[in-house]
């Protein structure tokens, strides 16, 4: 049913349960895995600048350092349980990466992981997640995460 499914990863402790389930689906289809890193534009363009001596130090290379981080952590975790995996960093803003990523990969299913707030019946998804599900033609699967367990 699957052949290429597509993590879209944050890094955060939300995205474990997304990353089990993507990689639980991966293997039982025989999928490759896609885990995509989306350096959000709007964060580093945030920033002046003036405080860094060179761009190595600037807010755009510490945001690429933790998605090299996350998308490697997954794909050690997907070829541990042999699943083929393919990993990717792109900058801009990450609902619409996500899906023109999608679009340009042909993948199959989207998965995300959002947190949970049982208090704040509006929160369930967050706004990448909800903008995603909005534009998106594939299927999207999300993956909720009580806010306890990425607290507690």
């Amino acid at each position: 049913m699957y052949s290429d499914i597509l993590l879209a990863t944050g890094g955060e402790a939300a995205s474990d349960r997304a990353t089990d389930h993507a990689i639980q689906l991966a293997a039982h289809h025989d999928a490759t895995l896609h885990v995509l890193y989306v350096v959000d534009s709007d964060v580093y363009d945030a920033y002046s600048g003036d405080e860094y001596v060179d761009e190595r130090e600037g807010p755009e290379h510490g945001l690429e350092e933790v998605g090299e981080e996350a998308v490697g952590a997954v794909a050690d975790r997907a070829r541990d349980a042999g699943v083929a995996v393919e990993t990717a960093l792109r900058h801009g803003r990450p609902p619409e990466t996500i899906v023109e990523f999608a679009r340009e990969t042909d993948v199959d299913l989207v998965v995300m992981g959002t947190r949970r707030r049982p208090d704040e019946y509006r929160s369930l998804l967050g706004s990448v997640t909800d903008r995603v599900l909005r534009l998106a033609e594939m299927p999207v699967t999300v993956v909720k995460t009580p806010v306890e367990a990425v607290e507690g």
